[in-house]
């Protein structure tokens, strides 16, 4: 099974090349939704992380906020380390569970969708990294304009994590999505012909 290490900053268009890949047959497994997963309501995550930054990360329905978590986090490395430290571990313990059964099932292509692969210096797990790659100030309109988020913050999330250049330079493989949705299509086709290649 080829294990592919799919990444790209805020705006980057990850998301819409994991769908693609899933689409034709590749297992993925999205890290932001396990994240989300190991601190949803009644968890020990939740409880811990309410413990670490106090009840204002919580919304009225008990949940976490998550805008208000990220006021926190992503304004300060030391606080934004200490949500990592007790996120990650959970996340990659769920992580190795699901890899494990897309391997029983005899998955050909595992696509693991990480945002902070670079970051963290995951690259090698994995036998293949994919680097979605998107100019900055495309990202920082793409944000603004679809999740109604001010340029400003967008560039401070930009900046919290890894540059063009670091990123690029861990990339196995590069899928340029700086122009429309149906040039992408055709550079994920051509991805997921690769990845059967070196799968094979």
């Amino acid at each position: 099974m080829l294990k592919v290490g799919l990444t790209g900053g805020i705006g980057s268009g990850k998301s819409a090349v994991s769908a693609a890949l899933a689409s034709y047959g590749a297992v993925v497994i999205d890290a932001d939704a396990i994240a989300r997963e190991v601190v949803a309501p009644g968890t020990p995550g939740l409880a811990e992380v309410v413990a670490e930054f106090g009840e204002g990360v919580l919304a009225a329905d008990g949940s976490l906020d998550r805008p208000a978590l990220g006021a926190i986090v992503f304004a300060d490395k030391a606080r934004l380390a200490g949500l990592n430290a007790i996120v990650h571990p959970r996340v990659a313990e769920r992580s190795a569970e699901l890899m494990a059964r897309a391997e029983a099932a005899g998955a050909r292509v595992l696509v693991y969708d990480v945002p902070l692969l670079v970051e963290n210096g995951l690259e090698p797990l994995y036998d293949v990294v994919v680097v979605v790659d998107t100019p900055d100030e495309v990202r920082v309109e793409r944000v603004s304009r679809d999740r109604g988020m001010p340029p400003e913050q967008v560039r401070a999330r930009i900046a919290s994590q890894a540059d063009r250049r670091t990123r690029l330079a861990s990339a196995d493989l590069v899928v340029d999505n700086s122009g429309t949705r149906e040039e992408l299509a055709d550079r994920v086709a051509e991805l997921w012909r690769a990845l059967l290649e070196r799968a094979a």
